[in-house]
């Protein structure tokens, strides 16, 4: 600001009667220093500046003093209510299903009378049942039916709560301790729905910011469980550990170039044990190899091999022999092999004792009813009794593969050890809803001639979803000539078509 222009600012201070507020020699109070520069900067500010300060002071004082808004209220007569009651439509709370989609003929078609064993009779029709996951037959045995039926009369139906309201009865703790001492873990925990034991599990870990390195052939559960995590995922091509290693090298690349997000990032690899979607055993000797290299933790489900694999049925790290602690988390089913309801947790305290608080399945859901945590420990107390169910089980598994292996116009999953096998079409049509229907039909006309089969089902929402298949289990107290009976029958079926 020039000197003519500080004089015509004195001036004009002095008429408004603040006299000689600004200095001249820069002293003065700092009053009349912030005044002078206030007003200083003023001038120098652009007009359009200015104009939108000023635009914006009167709005404010507008609103400040605008009176409030108060909508008209329309007051309806009696009639009037009644009229748009009736033309008001709801909207469904799910959308319409077709009466002929097959999973509701199924259910139509199909009456289930009696136990499921290895024999199960489906509209008065006695079928060799190859289509339950009983592997070890403990659906139908009667020390266990009664074990349950005396701890029903000890506890009652259920517990009407969670875990940690009330929920928690002394049998939970039993199957908690019998499961931690079977599986040789530290800890273990139980929840009250299979599916949402693994589900619960993942994303009590796992969180935004995190990565999982996931295999494209995971279930349905695990992959709820990924999404709730809302981690990053990296999926790798199923069973495919050069293609894991792939995906990992990336990874690292990208945590060099940010070494301080890399720190705090933490990496999951997430595995099934059997793959129950398709029917093979995870290669884990090489995946605990990448894990130490690579530096992720393992999270392994044990759905489909928990009480299938291994000498005495602790599944894949019995398998090969590798040290249960190797696995940061097991996760389990008491649905299959134990013929229960529920599923389990086991690793180190630490790690178990996050869920108690973590676990949204544990925590939020009723606790198991007492009598079905008596009925797995009953089944858990005939496992270790009876070891040799599992080598014929295992016997039984690779003899069905071997039979299975023959007929012409299927293919078979390749692990022989594996008690669920696919059968699938060796030449699909490349249309999924047309091989499903020819798999339904081959399911059909075998439930007529004596076997019971099922179509692996999937929902539409699968994000990697597995070949239509035939899913073939094997039951230990089968025999080999009720074996061949299956596969006879389906070689009929197949000639026919």
């Amino acid at each position: 600001m020039g000197e003519s222009m500080k004089v015509v600012l004195r001036d004009a201070l002095r008429m408004v009667g603040i006299g000689d507020a600004v200095p001249r020699d820069g002293d003065g109070p700092q009053a009349s220093w912030d005044l002078y520069e206030m007003i200083q900067a003023c001038i120098q500010a652009p007009s359009y500046h200015l104009v939108f300060e000023a635009v914006l002071i009167i709005c404010i004082v507008r609103l400040f003093f605008m009176k409030s808004y108060k909508p008209e209220r329309t007051v309806l007569t009696e009639r009037e209510k009644e009229e748009l009651i009736e033309e008001w439509q709801p909207e469904p709370l799910v959308p319409d299903v077709d009466e002929n989609h097959p999973v509701l003929l199924n259910m139509q078609n199909r009456l289930v009378e009696g136990k499921i064993g290895k024999y199960v009779t489906i509209n008065g029709k006695s079928c060799i049942n190859v289509a339950s996951l009983n592997f070890l037959g403990m659906s139908g045995r009667t020390d266990i039916e009664e074990a349950a039926v005396k701890s029903l009369r000890k506890y009652g139906v259920g517990s009407c709560g969670p875990r940690g309201f009330y929920g928690t009865v002394d049998v939970h703790l039993k199957l908690e301790e019998k499961l931690q001492e079977f599986m040789r873990c530290e800890e273990a925990i139980i929840y009250s729905y299979g599916f949402a034991t693994i589900a619960s599990a993942i994303p009590a870990y796992s969180k935004r910011g995190d990565i999982i390195f996931a295999d494209e052939g995971v279930h349905f559960a695990i992959q709820k469980g990924i999404q709730a995590s809302r981690s990053k995922v990296v999926y790798f091509k199923h069973n495919d550990v050069n293609d894991l290693e792939r995906v990992l090298k990336l990874q690292q690349i990208e945590d060099k170039k940010n070494p301080k997000k890399a720190k705090v990032t933490r990496r999951f690899m997430v595995i099934e044990g059997l793959y129950i979607n398709y029917g093979d055993i995870c290669p884990l000797p090489r995946l605990v190899e990448l894990k130490h290299e690579y530096k992720v933790r393992i999270f392994m489900d044990e759905t489909g091999s928990f009480g299938t694999l291994g000498a005495t049925g602790r599944g894949v790290t019995e398998h090969f022999n590798i040290p249960v602690d190797e696995v940061d988390l097991i996760a389990g089913s008491l649905e299959n092999s134990l013929a229960s309801v529920g599923g389990f947790c086991c690793g180190r305290a630490y790690v178990i004792d996050h869920q108690r608080l973590s676990g949204l399945g544990y925590c939020f859901s009723a606790s198991a009813p007492p009598m079905l945590a008596q009925a797995a420990i009953s089944a858990l107390e005939v496992l270790e009794k009876s070891p040799d169910m599992l080598v014929r089980l295992e016997e039984m598994s690779k003899y069905a593969h071997s039979r299975l292996a023959t007929l012409k116009y299927f293919s078979i999953s390749e692990d022989p050890a594996s008690p669920i096998i696919h059968l699938r079409l060796a030449a699909p049509s490349g249309q999924r809803e047309a091989d499903l229907n020819t798999l339904r039909t081959i399911v059909q006309l075998a439930e007529e001639q004596g076997v019971a089969l099922t179509v692996a089902a999937y929902l539409d929402d699968e994000i990697h979803m597995p070949p239509a298949s035939i899913r073939v289990s094997i039951n230990c107290e089968l025999s080999r000539d009720e074996m061949d009976r299956v596969v006879d029958v389906l070689q009929s079926v197949v000639q026919q078509l």
